[in-house]
């Protein structure tokens, strides 16, 4: 390892719960890259994201911030251009800044720190899928959640995932082997954002065939009867009309072959890109960081998507691979930490001090060498469709508590019940006090619930304006600078030709 601060290469998916995976023990989906990955390095068995919607999650992660405190509150609220990310920090103290893929950034900027973003986003950057909580619960908004990638999955030579994916792909790998040949000696910080596994799941039959149709797994809960389900289950069924759809044990089988498929195909995207660490020699002094913005329930309990606190909705992987000295390789952590804690982890990693404002998360460096635990609750809020009051979970030890006004409050002991089934909460339970008392001491969810309507009100009267007359997008369009890259008559051809050259070790 160099002198100088390591790199780091995050690599993040969509809608990608642990459960799902080998790594953490599921004995029929195939990754074999993340496997190799969290033998390598750290595995954190407890991971959970900030929210488990793409858009708060995702701006979480990179300020170290509660969506409470960000401002992103659902998929259309504006990230602002002043709220610090780790990729300010980072690009401030000499670190090369690129994303490729996507961020789900809303506003107009679509940088937030980065220097370069090679590929456009996945999704828009504006404000139109502002959720309504003053409006009826049985008003659909057009841009809810359907059944069709559950009713629909399939073998697709083409899909705009696998399309995106790829692109994605393409340009990590590229923008790898460009900093090893024209920036070697200073440290990056690339993010590389798939969309893969989120819906829909439309896969080449390479990919798909790679399952035996007949191994795939029911859920393991199957559908909760809908009268015994908490509230905001049956909120989130009624919203997706998932009841309505009448899924057979097939199409639930077939959508989750789709899914496993998916993951198998990100699997295979994310094996080239460590591929190309290892052959730029930039490997060895390289921080790898894999993880996703939030999990798939994939029809347990009954419910599809994510937007919950149940285990398969908000618990994400979350692998860490360093240079000798910072981790400890093939190690597994139990302790439950937070996506929260990803920007400080790697600003203390990378030597800095921290900047204003205080992290919700705190940093992992210490677990990460073995040094010690996290010592804190971890907490997470939903403040987006499907509710009309704040959402909120506290999980420490073995204790999860999932808060709403207006619903019945659900602590679970998730050592004696993993598939969350039994609440055991009653205000003399000792299972859930210190969750209250942390609850309590954390949120006021009127006022948090106050500021998300107006926030919503004031998105909702900006929208109908914007999208009449002539539109703007906030969307990023990259513009690849392609003057110099190949042979044109103003570039020394042998010059041009030495610079784009990288050798392997051998």
């Amino acid at each position: 390892m160099s002198e100088r601060p390591p790199s780091v290469l995050l690599i993040m998916v969509d809608q990608l719960a642990a459960s799902w995976l080998p790594a953490y023990g599921h004995d029929v989906v195939s990754a074999p890259n993340l496997t190799a990955l969290a033998r390598e390095g750290v595995t954190f068995d407890a991971a959970y994201c900030a929210s488990p919607l793409c858009a708060p999650s995702r701006a979480s992660l990179l300020t170290g911030l509660l969506p409470s405190r960000t401002g992103v509150y659902d998929n259309a609220a504006e990230m602002r251009a002043s709220l610090p990310t780790v990729t300010h920090q980072l690009r401030a103290a000499g670190y090369a800044t690129t994303l490729a893929g996507k961020m789900h950034f809303v506003g107009p900027d679509q940088l937030h720190g980065f220097e370069e973003r090679l590929t456009p986003d996945v999704y828009p950057a504006g404000l139109d899928w502002t959720p309504d909580w003053r409006a009826p619960m049985d008003e659909r908004l057009p841009w809810y959640h359907t059944m069709e990638s559950v009713l629909r999955p399939g073998v697709s030579a083409a899909s705009m995932q696998v399309d995106y994916d790829d692109e994605v792909c393409f340009h990590a790998v590229r923008a790898i082997f460009d900093h090893a040949r024209l920036r070697r000696d200073e440290p990056f910080f690339l993010v590389a954002s798939f969309t893969s596994p989120h819906d829909p799941w439309e896969l080449p039959a390479r990919w798909w065939d790679r399952y035996d149709p007949d191994a795939i797994p029911l859920p393991d809960v199957p559908a909760i009867p809908f009268g015994d389900a908490d509230p905001h289950s049956r909120r989130l069924r009624d919203m997706c009309r998932t009841d309505a759809a009448g899924l057979t044990d097939e199409q639930i089988r077939r959508a989750r072959h789709a899914y496993f498929a998916a993951i198998s195909y990100i699997d295979d995207r994310i094996g080239q890109v460590l591929g190309a660490l290892a052959e730029s020699g930039l490997e060895d002094e390289t921080i790898v960081v894999f993880t996703a913005d939030h999990g798939e329930m994939l029809g347990e309990r009954g419910l599809w998507y994510k937007m919950a606190f149940f285990e398969d909705a908000a618990r994400v992987p979350l692998l860490v691979r360093a240079p000798d000295g910072l981790a400890v390789g093939g190690a597994r952590v139990a302790e439950p930490v937070s996506l929260l804690d990803l920007a400080p982890t790697l600003v203390d990693l990378a030597g800095l001090d921290p900047a204003p404002p205080a992290s919700d998360g705190v940093s992992l460096a210490r677990v990460l060498r073995g040094d010690g635990g996290r010592g804190a609750p971890v907490v997470a809020e939903y403040l987006a469709e499907g509710v009309v009051a704040p959402m909120v979970m506290v999980r420490e030890g073995h204790a999860k508590l999932i808060r709403c006004p207006g619903d019945p409050e659900l602590v679970f002991d998730l050592a004696d019940d993993p598939a969350e089934l039994t609440s055991v909460g009653g205000e003399g339970r000792d299972a859930g006090a210190a969750l209250r008392t942390e609850a309590d001491r954390r949120w006021d969810l009127d006022a948090l619930g106050e500021a998300v309507v107006a926030s919503q009100a004031e998105r909702r009267v900006v929208v109908p304006a914007l999208n009449r007359g002539r539109h703007a997008p906030w969307d990023y369009e990259p513009r690849p600078e392609a003057s110099m890259r190949y042979v044109r008559s103003k570039a020394d051809l042998y010059e041009l030709q030495r610079r784009a050259r990288l050798d392997t070790g051998d």
